[in-house]
């Protein structure tokens, strides 16, 4: 399982949800993209598409 969050979420903080994910699945992968909302949209698409295509 890969788990893309945004450093910066404050809609669904971080360690709330996707660094909680990763402790509860240790066979999960995180990835933190530094500075980046929640969505992940615009200027952070292509990171999560490089982490999704890393990932697969």
């Amino acid at each position: 399982m890969l788990v893309v969050h945004g450093e910066d979420d404050q809609i669904v903080p971080i360690a709330a949800s996707a660094l909680r994910m990763a402790e509860l699945l240790p066979q999960a992968r995180l990835k933190v993209v530094p500075g980046a909302p929640h969505g992940l949209v615009g200027a952070y698409e292509e990171t999560f598409n490089g982490g999704l295509l890393e990932f697969v």
